[in-house]
């Protein structure tokens, strides 16, 4: 059968997890450069189609390409390990610890950025032809979208701030379904169709994903976006990072391991 039944997938995500906290130092650093630099890549191509036909709708459609093609080859993003990781802890499985979890998440958090900024300097060499000329349309709303995501929420204070973290429980929401959904499936087809449709919802809805921002808000600021480092990482890329890992981890992982893996007492029928 092409479809996996829960029960069946959510052990396919617990094993998941123990492997990656399991993976070498250089495995997962080199995992997560090409995850981040291909969402990165996969960004600027949905903000490309967004500013040339004028419809973001179809950016967001073509957005998911990018975060098929980084699972199908293996490679880790931090909202995919904020999920699976600690279900190999919550799982008891041999030799996995906080540590060992926390170990995890720190290096795909390095490598993930080190790929979105590679090609965030790559794209914007791109747009200036080598930093000779004015960025273009395409430049402009990139640094646009650093300067209305950082300095606009922080225009509410920690009302901003609270947008930012729930906007970022949402996004790891959806794309957390994707990597669940991916596991569903045997076939690539099945797996596509299952990661594409909490993708582009996300991405629509302009919810917050940490590692899609590595690549947008340093470009913003290379490009010339009126904004700050420390205004990127306090009005945005913390928060961020806290509600997608609340959010995945609370709305996919926990649901679907207590349900399916640590099921509550069958409920016994009267005679």
């Amino acid at each position: 059968m092409s479809y996996i039944l829960p029960s069946e997938f959510v052990t396919k995500m617990v094993d998941a997890g123990e492997s990656k906290v399991y993976m070498s130092t250089r495995d997962t650093l080199i995992r997560a450069f090409m995850a981040g630099a291909i969402l990165a890549l996969a960004a600027a191509f949905a903000v490309t189609i967004a500013v040339q036909t004028g419809v973001f709708l179809i950016g967001a459609i073509l957005f998911p390409v990018g975060f098929c093609m980084l699972y199908l080859m293996g490679f880790d993003l931090l909202t995919g390990v904020f999920v699976l990781a600690p279900l190999a802890l919550l799982d008891k499985r041999p030799g996995v610890t906080v540590n060992g979890v926390l170990r995890n998440w720190g290096l795909v958090f390095l490598g993930n950025f080190a790929g979105a900024l590679t090609v965030a300097f790559m794209m914007a060499f791109v747009f200036t032809y080598g930093f000779t000329t004015d960025p273009g349309a395409v430049g402009e709303k990139i640094a646009g979208v650093g300067e209305s995501r950082t300095l606009g929420y922080a225009a509410h204070g920690i009302n901003g701030w609270l947008t930012i973290f729930i906007r970022g429980m949402l996004c790891n929401w959806m794309v957390s379904m994707g990597v669940v959904g991916a596991m569903i499936s045997t076939t690539v087809p099945g797996k596509v169709i299952a990661m594409w449709m909490p993708i582009m919802l996300f991405f629509f809805m302009g919810f917050e994903h940490s590692v899609v921002n590595m690549f947008l808000f340093p470009s913003g600021i290379i490009l010339g976006g009126d904004f700050s480092v420390m205004d990127y990482f306090i009005w945005n890329e913390i928060p961020t990072v806290l509600g997608n890992l609340i959010g995945g981890l609370a709305f996919t992982g926990l649901t679907l391991y207590s349900t399916h893996i640590k099921t509550a007492p069958k409920r016994v029928l009267q005679p």
